[in-house]
């Protein structure tokens, strides 16, 4: 097989990986995040922990603290709440954008998205079914072929997708995503919308009781 010359700096490899790490509930929240730690861990200097780390701060997903180590945020209620209001309103936006620009090459990548994430709940795998669930939204918002809309998709990304990770029932989201696909597919907008109105719904009393059944650190 031919080698791969893409180039991935160390700094961006560390990031993505304790990205990665925060997302799928591997780092809890409040674990410290010790640069030292972290780059023998990872088999790096602390130059591109130290990078890793500035940049995770700035996605929302880390907190800083003095000197040379930080903790995985801890998200509030209120922080949650704060996250779910922004998320409806943008959420309905692309939805609503994306029945009505849809292309084919666009509803292609939004079923294979679908498709991951039906085939790893139907596993009973969280961890990839949830990914898949995120990348769905995040291709709606593609689909609405909005360039600000994807501006601000892109600066939220890490935090909706922690929020969109945030639900047990694998299998009923996927069912939802598959049901909004079909009417994305059929350009049927109030039929989006009615179903984008019930995805929020779900979205938030998942949440709510992922929040209740997971133990405090």
């Amino acid at each position: 097989m031919a080698g791969d010359d893409t180039f991935e700096p160390e700094s961006e490899r560390v990031t993505r990986t304790l990205r990665d790490q925060i997302l799928d509930g591997v780092r809890a929240p409040g674990s410290k995040l010790v640069e030292r730690e972290l780059a023998a861990e990872l088999g790096v200097s602390r130059l591109p922990v130290r990078d890793a780390l500035k940049d995770l701060v700035n996605e929302g997903l880390v907190t800083p603290r003095p000197r040379s180590w930080a903790v995985v945020r801890e998200f509030t209620a209120s922080d949650v709440e704060d996250l779910d209001e922004v998320k409806a309103a943008l959420e309905m936006l692309a939805f609503r954008l994306a029945a009505q620009r849809r292309t084919r090459a666009g509803l292609a990548r939004l079923r294979a998205d679908l498709d991951a994430e039906l085939r790893a709940a139907a596993k009973g795998d969280a961890v990839p079914a949830r990914r898949a669930a995120a990348d769905f939204h995040e291709t709606v918002t593609a689909l609405a072929d909005n360039e600000l809309l994807n501006e601000l998709g892109r600066t939220l990304s890490s935090r909706m997708r922690w929020l969109l990770g945030q639900h047990d029932d694998i299998s009923g989201v996927a069912k939802e995503h598959e049901e909004l696909y079909e009417a994305i597919e059929a350009r049927d907008v109030p039929r989006v919308e009615e179903l984008a109105l019930k995805h929020l719904a779900t979205g938030r009393s998942e949440a709510a009781a992922h929040r209740r059944h997971t133990p405090e650190q």
